[in-house]
């Protein structure tokens, strides 16, 4: 069983390019269309089977059977500077499709099931095409996915819900330093989770709390084997451990329709970075997500638009020291999660009286980060810092068949 369902998750990556961008940190800011749209929002703004994975008990917001699937084509656009006279490099992981299936059914008058499979994170560049020592043709690439069973119990306006989950990892990191090829081949695994959610509706107001446990993932010699020559040159004490740890995660959030038409929502979330295994090894932080939406629905028909804002959670390492600069040069080049401002707008069209089409389009405005590696640039490995550009687009389109 476990090995049929790693090859179906496995599958389901397949559509997708050698990496896949996310935008608060690793995270996707929103899972489903309709949340996207909306800037994220989820935890108190019920969207149906979508709600599956992002607060469990709003699937009580299912009316009978409900079915949304589809993808996001996500294209970020990443530039790396080593300031080493060789000028900005582009990143060829430019284009990723992530896809997505939610169920979600009504059995009674309280009970709420659903099933689902969703692509939640990801992050990597591919530097290949450059061909620079600054950049040692460096090729990274995380992707990870869910599988997950929600369910959910609602009385009196009162519900609560707990999603447990199958979580697929797989993560691949190789460069070229000084003529030698470093890289294990992709490392993969699979652990079991879960979150919880709570929500309670009373006339216009809804409101909800969730909670997402952490995942102990280990990708066997990939992050090991990726600084074990910075440490055989002095420059890091010792490899780093292959545990890579998705963080716990705790919000909350509410929405308040103003009238028939008009809606409003707000998140706030914490992610626990800083927490997590193999993260804080490379310096990252605890981060707070905010996020605001609005949508506009008159017979079937809806506008949505919203704004997501989270710090960037990796912080900048004492590039003085030759393990502090060797931490920021391997995070801008291989791992530059740091955009933090998002636009988002989108809607959804009726094509039957049970079929209906979801179109969100997210905007991760550029972000420029630069970081002292002062203490490598003796070795020819960088100038005196280095600097990363990063900006996205995101283009989620779903369908979504009720009966």
């Amino acid at each position: 069983m476990t090995r049929t369902i790693k090859l179906a998750v496995a599958a389901a990556l397949a559509f997708g390019a050698t990496s896949a961008f996310a935008t608060n940190g690793d995270h996707l800011i929103g899972l489903g269309a309709k949340s996207r749209a909306m800037g994220g929002v989820s935890i108190g703004m019920p969207f149906g089977a979508e709600s599956g994975i992002n607060n469990p008990a709003l699937l009580s917001s299912v009316k009978g059977t409900e079915i949304s699937f589809g993808g996001t084509l996500f294209a970020p656009n990443v530039k790396y500077d080593a300031n080493d006279g060789n000028g900005k490099q582009d990143s060829a992981a430019d284009l990723n499709v992530i896809p997505e299936v939610s169920v979600g059914n009504k059995v009674g008058d309280h009970f709420f099931w659903g099933i689902g499979i969703w692509g939640t994170a990801g992050m990597g560049t591919d530097y290949r095409r450059e061909n620079t020592q600054s950049t040692m043709n460096m090729v990274t690439a995380l992707q990870l996915m869910q599988l997950g069973v929600p369910l959910a119990y609602e009385m009196n306006g009162f519900s609560i819900g707990f999603t447990p989950i199958v979580q697929y990892g797989a993560l691949d990191i190789n460069y070229n330093a000084m003529g030698t090829n470093v890289g294990e081949g992709l490392a993969q695994d699979l652990k079991l989770t879960w979150n919880a959610g709570l929500a309670y509706s009373v006339g216009a107001l809804t409101i909800g709390a969730v909670y997402r446990a952490e995942i102990p993932m280990k990708y066997r010699g990939q992050i090991s084997g990726a600084t074990g020559p910075f440490a055989g040159l002095g420059i890091l004490p010792a490899p780093f451990g292959d545990e890579l740890t998705q963080p716990a995660e705790m919000g909350a959030g509410f929405s308040f329709k103003l009238n028939r038409y008009n809606t409003v929502a707000f998140d706030y979330k914490q992610v626990k970075w800083g927490d997590a295994k193999g993260y804080k090894d490379f310096n990252w932080k605890n981060t707070d997500v905010y996020a605001v939406g609005y949508q506009f629905e008159i017979d079937g028909y809806a506008f949505r638009a919203g704004y997501n804002q989270g710090a960037q959670p990796i912080e900048e390492a004492d590039g003085t020291t030759l393990e502090g600069a060797a931490i920021n040069v391997f995070n801008l080049l291989g791992f530059p999660a740091v955009v933090e401002k998002h636009v988002t707008f989108g809607g959804s069209i009726p094509l039957t009286d049970q079929l209906s089409a979801d179109l969100a389009i997210a905007y991760a405005l550029q972000t420029k980060v630069s970081f002292d590696t002062s203490a490598l640039d003796g070795m020819g490995m960088t100038g005196p810092s280095n600097e990363v550009t990063h900006s996205q687009l995101g283009v989620t389109f779903q369908l979504a068949y009720h009966f």
